[in-house]
């Protein structure tokens, strides 16, 4: 069953921007598409984990970090990371989960891999699978048909084991109402900010600012230089070069025809009720009365925008509660059900949704309609000419490298070919900057590269791109004399920030000795001022996002009151004292009980797997290779 969603897949060249794919499953430590080898670098009771598998895994926790760190991913972080012990233990760890899975006798029908893959909206066109789209995902990515169901079927597996060991925790009436007023404690403080800004008054000798410059010589190490003769292959310069039959067009306009289906869509206004889904009955028919009363007034020919207004609780409610058009499935179920029966011009009686109850006018019905050949043509010849154009310059990148031996010179190569080899100024890590549309990734291409070293073929986005570093001039420590304004700089804001810690603390001392917060500002001439009431994860009035602060806040009490230590917040340092801590009004928590009980009973749930996970490695005989050891 499963080659069936491979049948009529062809092999093309596209280039495919990945958001969020289930490709790596690294929370359940699924990491591995490739066949294993014998390349063993560890056993997790007698079973084996290969070089290729780690390899693969680190691979894969590499590129997260990548896309979620950016241009500060560089060596520390990575250290910091150890993605090294990650990728390890996340392989022993499915080694563990899947000897449990066998133990337990667990299966995963084909069916059930085949509706997963078909449900995951990365591989479906216009909400529908698309075997050439799945299949050209997986090519992108290095992955084999094959591969990827097998990691799927082993990820569904894991998910069984997990729902059977760990689900359905049962969290008390206490444990929520503690977890509810943990979370909506307010608190007020107190607090004074001790401006490095406003000490201007610093005198710095040339041996201070010397001794500091020796001190932080590598803070002002220049960026290494590099220079590159590049080849572009532009796809546009190839257009001309693609033929396209009237059957090309008929194969691919038949072979995708669902891109040319405009499905049916309703445009509509509604009034939201807001109910809870869990509510009490008798709160449940109190808010459906109140839509039956706002109907009558549209029934009776007010005007249903301004009702919408004036009623409802939904975000729309500004707007006159229109929705703009809308497919079926993009609502939730009662809502599309009711809303394509409708008429245009009718107003619904009210329908309960899990948001509430909502009232319905249907404004207008677009039917559905299939785009033909003759109107689609010439964006298939468009896209069809892109594709291929796409798949000459590349073929084209390939013949020359291919041609490309060790030790030879780009320009000599090109030259010899009638290729225009061109050539950029020196550049830092920050890229050319006229040479290309992607300066980053051509300098992060270029500075994986050792001089004279030709790379493998790029995609820049504007065409393939093959390199060649002939110039490299790495960073060097410059002379005092030529940083002297920066180095001036760094030591005055030094030497500011020294200042308002060590005032900072001269004030915490004296609360702490005994005055009073109005006694401590006349003594010292420094200005409290007093938050509004905050939560722990708030946004505090006039000092903004200042997590250390928030934290020892809801450290303080009566009892209390001052901060342990001052605190350097963004602005400079701080000294805190509790104002007043207010619990929250108990009337939210039914409303949030729900959604708590939930919260904690994943919380339970990831606590009891990873003590699962703890106490089947300590049981096991899991031996690790020299050379991968902790």
């Amino acid at each position: 069953m499963l080659r069936l969603m491979r049948d009529y897949a062809t092999s093309w060249l596209i280039k495919i921007i990945l958001g969020a794919i289930v490709v790596v499953f690294v929370f359940w430590g699924v990491g591995s598409f490739r066949d294993r080898k014998s390349n063993v670098i560890a056993s997790v009771n007698g079973e084996a984990i290969s070089l290729d598998e780690y390899r693969s895994t680190y691979n894969n926790l590499l590129e997260q970090m990548r896309q979620r760190f950016g241009n500060n991913l560089n060596e520390e972080v990575l250290k910091m990371l150890q993605l090294d012990q990650q990728a390890l233990d996340q392989l022993i760890e499915q080694r563990l989960l899947m000897q449990e899975v066998a133990r337990l006798n667990f299966r995963v029908t084909d069916e059930e891999v085949v509706r997963t893959i078909q449900n995951i909206s990365s591989f479906q066109t216009n909400g529908v699978f698309d075997s050439r789209l799945y299949t050209t995902v997986l090519n992108y990515n290095r992955l084999t048909p094959e591969g990827f169901e097998a990691a799927q079927k082993q990820r569904l597996l894991i998910e069984k084991l997990r729902t059977y060991l760990f689900s359905n925790f049962q969290v008390s009436e206490k444990e929520v109402r503690e977890y509810y007023n943990w979370k909506n404690v307010t608190v007020s403080i107190d607090y004074v900010l001790f401006d490095p800004e406003t000490y201007q008054e610093i005198e710095l000798t040339e041996e201070a600012l010397a001794a500091y410059f020796n001190d932080h010589k590598e803070n002002y190490k220049t960026d290494p230089l590099v220079k590159v003769n590049y080849l572009r292959f532009d796809p546009q310069v190839y257009k001309a070069e693609i033929q396209l039959s009237a059957e090309d067009i008929e194969t691919y306009y038949f072979d995708n025809k669902e891109k040319y289906a405009t499905p049916k869509t309703v445009s509509a206004r509604h009034i939201l009720f807001k109910v809870d889904d869990g509510a009490p009955e008798d709160m449940v028919n109190s808010v459906k009365a109140k839509a039956e009363e706002v109907l009558d007034l549209v029934r009776k020919g007010e005007d249903f925008a301004a009702m919408a207004k004036q009623y409802s609780e939904g975000p729309s409610k500004e707007n006159g509660g229109q929705l703009g058009a809308f497919k079926k499935e993009d609502m939730v179920a009662p809502f599309s059900e009711k809303a394509f029966s409708m008429k245009q011009g009718e107003v619904s009686e009210p329908v309960r949704t899990q948001f509430g109850w909502h009232l319905i006018k249907v404004e207008k019905i677009n039917e559905a309609s299939v785009q033909s050949l003759e109107d689609a043509t010439k964006t298939i010849q468009k896209t069809l000419t892109t594709d291929q154009a796409n798949t000459l310059a590349y073929d084209k990148a390939e013949a020359f490298y291919e041609t490309t031996l060790e030790g030879d010179l780009l320009a000599e190569v090109g030259k010899e070919m009638g290729l225009d080899v061109k050539t950029t100024g020196l550049f830092s890590m920050v890229g050319p900057e006229k040479e290309v549309n992607n300066p980053k990734a051509f300098a992060d291409a270029t500075f994986a590269l050792s001089v004279n070293q030709i790379s493998e073929i790029q995609d820049f986005d504007d065409g393939f791109y093959i390199l060649q570093v002939i110039e490299s001039i790495p960073g060097k420590i410059p002379e005092l004399a030529t940083v002297t304004e920066a180095v001036t700089g760094d030591l005055k804001k030094e030497k500011q920030a020294a200042m308002a810690e060590e005032k900072a603390r001269e004030l915490l001392a004296a609360l702490k000795s005994g005055p009073t917060a109005e006694d401590a500002e006349s003594d010292s001439g420094v200005v409290f001022k007093t938050t509004d009431y905050f939560k722990r994860n708030d946004q505090i009035k006039d000092i903004g996002w200042e997590n250390e602060i928030a934290q020892m806040a809801f450290t303080l009490s009566s009892a209390q009151p001052l901060g342990e230590d001052v605190i350097r917040g963004k602005n400079g340092f701080y000294v805190i004292r509790l104002k007043d801590r207010r619990l929250p009004d108990s009337q939210g928590f039914d409303k949030e009980k729900k959604q708590l009980q939930d919260v904690l009973s994943q919380q339970k749930e990831l606590k009891a797997f990873k003590l699962w996970l703890s106490e089947a490695r300590e049981k096991s005989e899991i031996t690790i290779h020299e050379g991968f050891e902790n």
